[in-house]
């Protein structure tokens, strides 16, 4: 039967008419986000391995429930404790302010704002859990001693705050000027008109300029530029209308926070801009979507997911401008960013970021460069030399747009140059090891090289700016490099088959305790037990060193058998599995060590119980078994949740394993989608198939994210969870 014209388009315009519905009403990923995850402590001693010692709150999470875009300047979140991890520590019960940067590493919290009403001498208020709400870029709660309702929201660099007050009489603010998790320099303030207050916070030097909806009756100062010092903002009885302040942040001056403020939020209401804040993360969250797994599993995903895009941190304004590493004022037509954490975000979340928001990577590699360029050295970020994997693994994955010659120039300085990005470069060339003093008895806290920790990473290092090389065709550094990439090997001890501590001479340290954890002393945060399997770039090469596949497979059950010793305490190491530490980064690769010997169903139990038993844990569910570390926790999870793994971060490539959801899409940079299908309840992997075809190995393409395509993993449905 042949339909008329008119019939047709009417047809279309139904059709179009429903997409247009269906595009405004996208499925709500936000809700499965909890920003309280990570701010309760972690107290249960047999997931620590150690009763904590009285006084210590140990350093599980670290995150911070407020309010923030992707990757953005302004971080607004409620402070209860300064000089804690992430200023929040849901146990407290009284908020002090509410600060305008974060990241969780006890710094920042720049810029302390709250409201008050007749607050007498004292400047807090108390608060309940049961008056408090968040979501991603949202946060609400009602501040009982002054009754005053809080709500705030955020744009990329400026806050916006919005004050219920129950009694309109006496309402004041308190710019807490002198305070911040970062030590405060100085600062000075002052009123611009008869509704704006800018001013200026040093330490971090972060200027900013409000603007209130109502009139500032006058600005009183106290011990201005002092660490005890604060300014109060009086503001005029008016009505019952809510007070709304909204506050533009910059590094370069207060006319830039102010150009900031005006461009990004302008005369829009809170509304707008809290919905605003809610599309953006949607668009992040929706790329990952999933079938199957349980409510709790949703919600620890799209928490890790949100978690994984709080930082590197944006740090140019509207016009374009930052304050470059040596304190200049200048212009580029890139957004700038802070440096990442790379100790230890290089594992997973910057290959995560890269996947996701390739725009973001490619300025931040832009931003290093820019680092590289005036102070000589690509930035690397308290251990180790990262960039190096994080650029080469972007650079390898198609971000190319940016400099790569420039940059790998630098590179190879950090990698040679002596007294520059790499501590005891010179005696790692020469030896092929980094050595320690001869200390008769070390502690936890002594203070050394690190040099097992150092020789593996450089040696990592080295083979990430060697692949570079290659895709250059650099071809003789490309030979220098990979051969001191094999410099893992001299840190191993097949006596004790463990990477060991030697002196400047080349013989081993002694006494040995493999299970004993140092700060800086042969390892950085860490034991023998949990560096010994850390050379991601030759897996061969490592199980060659433990004798073969049967020799290493003991080892490795030894390291989740061995029991950890209780009286082994070192903050930051924490959350065992036998020996290994999930709770901290320096092994989160060898729970997947198995699947290199052909018996990837260990690695898969080792994976479960972390993903089931160590997120969303302790009696309200919302600590995790370590800090966050600018969201490489978080990543960890995300990866290994979707079945797909960064074992070695610079190559292109990932590491299948089960994934918790019975199906997974994953929707590219570039608009293709990835499914990831697992149709039984078993848990141990017997066969992948690629686009239907049978996967020799355990190793997908990063072809897969470039064109999109099918992973079909089958299990033993008689293994379940």
């Amino acid at each position: 039967m042949k339909i008329p014209k008119r019939n047709l388009l009417s047809l279309a315009v139904i059709l179009l008419l429903s997409l247009n519905v269906m595009s405004q009403s996208p499925f709500n990923y936000s809700k499965y986000v909890n920003t309280f995850i990570g701010t309760a402590p972690l107290t249960d001693s047999k997931i620590l391995g150690y009763e904590l010692p009285e006084g210590w709150r140990s350093w599980a999470g670290l995150t911070f429930p407020g309010s923030s875009l992707p990757n953005a300047m302004v971080q607004l979140s409620p402070i209860t404790e300064y000089g804690s991890g992430a200023g929040y520590e849901y146990e407290d019960s009284i908020i002090y302010g509410f600060t305008h940067t974060n990241k969780g590493h006890w710094n920042f919290c720049n810029i302390p704002i709250l409201p008050m009403s007749n607050p007498g001498a004292k400047f807090g208020s108390r608060f309940s859990h049961k008056n408090e709400s968040a979501a991603p870029g949202f946060y609400r709660v009602y501040l009982d001693d002054y009754n005053v309702n809080v709500s705030l929201t955020s744009t990329l660099r400026a806050g916006f705050h919005k004050y219920e007050f129950k009694n309109n009489i006496n309402r004041q603010i308190l710019f807490d000027m002198g305070k911040a998790n970062s030590r405060v320099s100085t600062w000075n303030i002052e009123q611009d008109g008869s509704n704006a207050i800018k001013g200026f916070q040093g330490g971090e030097n972060v200027y900013f300029y409000a603007i209130l909806n109502t009139k500032i009756e006058k600005l009183d100062k106290t011990e201005e530029g002092k660490p005890s010092g604060f300014a109060v903002a009086h503001l005029a009885n008016r009505n019952s209308d809510p007070v709304e302040l909204k506050i533009g942040l910059s590094f370069v001056s207060a006319e830039n926070a102010k150009e900031n403020l005006l461009k990004e939020i302008g005369n829009k209401s809170f509304n707008e801009i809290r919905k605003e804040a809610t599309q953006k993360w949607e668009t992040i969250l929706s790329s990952i979507q999933v079938k199957g797994g349980t409510e709790k599993q949703k919600v620890m995903l799209y928490s890790c997911l949100y978690r994984s895009f709080l930082w590197p941190a944006l740090r140019s304004d509207v016009n374009g401008e930052y304050t470059d590493a040596n304190r200049k004022v200048v212009k580029s037509d890139f957004r700038y960013y802070t440096e990442p954490s790379l100790w230890d975000t290089y594992r997973n979340k910057d290959v995560l970021l890269g996947l996701i928001s390739p725009d973001v990577t490619l300025d931040v590699i832009k931003s290093m460069k820019d680092v590289g360029d005036k102070k000589g050295f690509i930035p690397t970020f308290f251990h180790g030399d990262h960039g190096a994997s994080s650029i080469a693994g972007a650079y390898l994955r198609g971000i190319d747009n940016f400099d790569i010659k420039g940059t790998y120039q630098i590179l190879l300085k950090n990698a040679n140059t002596p007294g520059g990005a790499r501590p005891h470069i010179e005696e790692y060339i020469a030896k092929g090891f980094i050595s320690e003093p001869d200390i008769k008895h070390p502690n936890v806290e002594t203070k050394a090289s690190a040099g097992v920790s150092k020789t593996l990473e450089y040696s990592y290092d080295d083979y990430s700016v060697a692949q570079i090389a290659k895709k250059l065709g650099d071809t003789s550094n490309y030979r220098i490099l990979m051969a001191r990439s094999k410099n893992y090997k001299n840190m191993f001890d097949p006596s004790t088959r463990f990477m060991r501590g030697k002196l400047a001479d080349g013989s081993w340290i002694t006494p040995f305790n493999p299970q004993f954890p140092y700060y800086e002393y042969m390892y950085r945060e860490a034991n023998a037990w949990q560096v010994s399997f850390f050379a991601p770039h030759d897996m061969k090469g490592l199980i060659e060193l433990y004798g073969g596949a049967k020799g290493f497979e003991s080892k490795l059950d030894s390291l989740f058998t061995v029991p950890w010793n209780p009286n082994y305490i070192a903050r930051n190491v924490e959350t065992m599995i036998g020996q290994y530490c999930h709770g901290n980064q320096p092994d989160h690769e060898a729970p997947f060590s198995y699947h290199f010997i052909g018996k990837p169903e260990k690695s898969q139990k080792i994976l479960d119980n972390i993903l089931n038993n160590l997120y969303g844990i302790g009696n309200e569910g919302l600590a995790l078994c370590g800090m966050d570390d600018a969201g490489e926790m978080s990543s960890w999870y995300v990866f290994s949740a979707l079945g797909l793994y960064p074992f070695s971060a610079t190559d292109a490539e990932y590491i299948v394993t089960v994934p918790l959801f019975d199906e997974v899409k994953w929707r590219t940079s570039n608009g293709k989608y990835i499914t990831i299908s697992k149709p039984g309840k078993g848990r141990d992997m017997t066969n992948i198939k690629v686009n239907g075809k049978d996967l020799k190995g355990y190793f997908v393409s990063h072809d897969l994210f470039k064109n999109g395509g099918r992973v079909d993993i089958l299990t033993d449905e008689k293994t379940r969870n």
